[in-house]
């Protein structure tokens, strides 16, 4: 039986990966320096063109790490070798779950070597084949600190080749590099979670949302009072459409991609636990999971100004300081973050 098929327990282990990629900042397919170098390593270690990190969830697959060839004018087609001439330079880092062999190497939990697709039928009429010309698979199950299977560290070749014992224990012990790195973001999430025991105390909304698309990953109990309550990881535009009207958004769009602190530096809103409309400023702090990786989302605190014609210095200073200590937390640590005190 074909371990794709869609059973219970397949699809409750893809949400599983989904949450667990989620937690670990994972569950997009944004590039980041640390995979497309494990990918690059990988194809020149089994010289081919083609090497991916490919974390896999219910219901994608997402290339964070990526090494592919770009056709030259001198490249020829080989018909009798199996080659073909492709370029690959503009190949999605995100494809459907049914799309090429990792789903498999998830799917069994050991790693699946192709010598030649074409002498597997159950293979050779995958789309991989048909659109990248793909003749030769390895793919190695990429684990994180917990045991748990993320998606594949996988090389491919446009010809068929043997993929002989040193190559897969090296293709095994380049994926094991990779534990580190989920060790880094556990050891952070748990400093955060210390962090965020702080926030919540704090006497104005916070809320930390993921990604381009502004997932909820924490709010503090003052921002569910105001704003409203809602799920974590739900999508912040569609959960809190009061936020979106006022421009709110916007300012952490700036954040995110610019990488700088945005303001919104007053807007009124109608909030869930005052009667009567209230006038708040927004600072928004691009935030990262791990050092030098990519901003991975968005730090905002609401602070109410209602009846000032001005935010107060001290607590637009009290704000400023703990984003600055947030953002501190991944080259110290809630030690440094919080030197002898608290906020």
């Amino acid at each position: 039986m074909d371990p794709l098929t869609t059973t219970d327990q397949a699809r409750l282990e893809g949400e599983q990966r989904r949450l667990r990629l989620q937690i670990l900042g994972l569950n997009n397919s944004e590039a980041e320096a640390t995979f497309d170098r494990v990918a690059r390593l990988a194809a020149s270690f089994t010289q081919t063109p083609l090497a991916m990190v490919n974390f896999i969830n219910d219901e994608r697959q997402m290339f964070r790490g990526m090494y592919v060839p770009t056709a030259s004018p001198d490249d020829k087609a080989d018909p009798d070798g199996g080659g073909i001439v492709f370029d690959l330079s503009s190949v999605a880092r995100e494809v459907p779950n049914d799309y090429g062999f990792c789903p498999h190497v998830v799917a069994q939990g050991s790693q699946l070597a192709l010598d030649d697709v074409f002498d597997y039928p159950r293979f050779k009429g995958n789309p991989l084949v048909n659109d990248m010309g793909v003749r030769s698979y390895l793919g190695t199950p990429l684990r994180d600190n917990t045991g748990m299977i993320l998606g594949t560290v996988c090389v491919a070749d446009t010809k068929p080749r043997v993929w002989d014992r040193k190559i897969r224990e090296g293709m095994q012990e380049l994926t094991e590099t990779l534990l580190a790195d989920f060790k880094l973001r556990d050891s952070l999430l748990a400093q955060q979670q210390e962090l965020f025991a702080v926030f919540d105390g704090a006497p104005f909304p916070i809320m930390l949302t993921e990604g381009p698309n502004h997932l909820l990953r924490y709010a503090n109990g003052k921002q569910g009072a105001a704003f409203g309550m809602v799920p974590q990881f739900s999508p912040g535009r569609m959960a809190l459409p009061g936020l979106e009207s006022i421009g709110v958004f916007n300012a952490m769009d700036e954040a995110f991609h610019t990488g700088r602190a945005a303001t919104l530096p007053r807007a009124q809103i109608s909030t869930y636990d005052v009667p009567q409309p209230q006038e708040f400023s927004f600072l928004c702090t691009p935030v990262r999971t791990s050092p030098g990786a990519p901003i991975s989302g968005v730090l905002t605190v609401a602070m109410n100004i209602t009846g000032q014609a001005l935010i107060g210095a001290e607590q637009q200073a009290f704000a400023a300081n703990v984003q600055e200590r947030f953002e501190r937390l991944g080259s110290g640590g809630v030690a440094a973050a919080f030197p002898g005190q608290r906020v």
